[in-house]
């Protein structure tokens, strides 16, 4: 086509718009308003239950001994009813935990992946929506034929048997949602794209805390090999005392030898230790996005953290309004709900209007002129008159899958306000370990030092200072591990509250 007859035809085509709105507008206007009128009415309808959010739990405190999680009687000092910050880790007030988690925020693989497939979601309930409106197709369809000569007549009216034919159309195409069918599977869409954004919220509530936990193990070793070493130097200071008192005869071989074994077997302890430490480092790295080999400037001991003075902690009524895990256990009964109006729908008649517009002329000058101009309006309905029962039965499954969905949801509840209950009783218990730990680590450091110096003088036998380092070694490692215990803990506190994702800035 050349330029002046692109420009041709662009003019016979406003003419034909204009001359379709004089001419038609009386006689298929208000049939099609009415049409219309009709359609909108019947798309009021939508057939199948309106989801409704399961009732809160009645649960008044999460239980525990001695008053664990109520506002009277705390087991540590919380803030009942307090809200959770959006960067909740920064309350332990450690500058390398922050730095890192900011770090994983930005480059971690897992959360990438869960924001992807939030847009995944989102773009897919966006395509469902899209049956809500008719399908327009435009085309144009040029042919060059020959009509064959005998008994047969050419259609044309100068009689010639080869000619071209040219016939540009727009046909639509639209499936009017008289039950609903349409906007409960966009329910179920929409329902699906909060299932993967509270499921991105628990992929990121579980890293944060996963590097807090791991910063608080890396602590923990650190604090271990600490104790150790301590001891290892003590013993290696006393051995080279005893190697004296036993050239000069104060003191009997096998004396000796029990003090170097000692020795020798907290040099074992060393190994296993620094194995876990290396790879607690290689986990950090990972979950921060970076290789094992990468070395991190971040390097934890339990002093670099402060327990908040005051713990928060959410009333029951909000638990299932914060954690992610409850929220898409939620938008998976949401969508099983909706799916029983799509089954329901798709037992109904189903119904499907057409219609198309266009010109047919041998030549591109003729087109859209009187006499050229074609249209088609058609409707269908169709209903399924015996299927063995296939639709009903489907209908049946999505009710069974909504029941199904529903015993889940209170599954998670009930797993959400345990977590609860049971990281309020690991406080209570924690704060009773941690006294009493640091209590026994002094008394036997007390207790080693005391025997020490009376071996010195010879006034105690060697088995009896081998029980007191044994002892304060114990001592020293389990005081460490209560400390971290504790702070595990409250970082399992934030995460079985939901980690404030709620407070976070749009």
């Amino acid at each position: 086509m050349n330029a002046s007859a692109g420009f041709a035809f662009k003019r016979r085509a406003r003419a034909f718009l204009a001359f379709v709105g004089r001419r038609y507008r009386r006689a298929i206007g208000q049939r099609v308003v009415a049409a219309v009128g009709v359609a909108i009415l019947l798309t009021q309808c939508t057939v199948g239950p309106d989801f409704r959010v399961p009732d809160l739990p009645s649960a008044a405190n999460y239980g525990g001994s001695r008053g664990a999680a109520t506002p009277e009687q705390p087991a540590r000092p919380l803030a009942f009813g307090g809200n959770i910050p959006e960067r909740w880790w920064q309350l332990f007030r450690s500058r390398y935990l922050n730095e890192l988690i900011e770090q994983a925020i930005a480059h971690n693989p897992d959360l990438e992946a869960a924001e992807a497939a939030v847009r995944i979601a989102q773009a897919n309930a966006l395509t469902q929506r899209v049956a809500l409106f008719p399908t327009v197709a435009a085309g144009f369809s040029p042919s060059y034929q020959r009509f064959p000569t005998g008994e047969l007549t050419s259609p044309l009216n100068s009689g010639a048997d080869i000619f071209a034919l040219y016939t540009p159309q727009v046909s639509v195409s639209y499936v009017p949602d008289v039950f609903g069918g349409t906007r409960r599977q966009i329910e179920v869409a929409d329902a699906l794209v909060d299932v993967q954004v509270f499921q991105r919220e628990g992929v990121y509530l579980a890293l944060v805390g996963n590097i807090a936990l791991a910063a608080i193990e890396e602590a923990s070793l650190r604090g271990q090999l600490e104790a150790t070493r301590r001891l290892i130097e003590l013993q290696a200071q006393l051995l080279q005392i005893m190697r004296r008192q036993h050239d000069v005869g104060d003191i009997a071989l096998p004396d000796l030898v029990a003090q170097e074994t000692a020795h020798a077997q907290a040099m074992l302890i060393l190994p296993p230790i620094e194995k876990r430490l290396a790879q607690q480092r290689d986990l950090l790295a990972t979950l921060v996005g970076r290789f094992p080999g990468e070395d991190l400037a971040a390097s934890f001991q339990l002093g670099s953290f402060r327990l908040p003075r005051k713990l928060p902690l959410s009333v029951p009524a909000d638990l299932v309004r914060q954690r992610p895990d409850v929220r898409v256990a939620e938008a998976e009964l949401h969508a099983a709900n909706a799916q029983i109006g799509v089954a329901i729908a798709n037992r109904l008649p189903q119904i499907t209007l057409t219609g198309n517009a266009g010109s047919t002329a041998t030549a591109i000058s003729q087109l859209f002129s009187p006499g050229t101009l074609l249209w088609m309006v058609a409707g269908n309905a169709a209903q399924t008159v015996f299927d063995a029962g296939a639709l009903e039965n489907k209908q049946r499954a999505a009710e069974r899958a909504f029941d199904q969905m529903t015993a889940q949801y209170r599954r998670v509840v009930l797993t959400a306000f345990r977590n609860v209950a049971d990281t309020l009783r690991a406080l209570e218990a924690d704060n009773s370990a941690v006294s009493a730990a640091d209590a026994a680590e002094k008394s036997a450091a007390r207790n080693m030092e005391l025997t020490r110096g009376q071996v010195q003088q010879g006034q105690v036998v060697v088995p009896v200072l081998l029980l007191a380092q044994q002892a304060y070694l114990q001592t020293a490692i389990a005081h460490v591990q209560a400390e971290a215990a504790l702070l595990a803990d409250a970082v399992a506190l934030f995460q079985a509250l939901g980690g404030g994702w709620w407070t976070r800035r749009p």
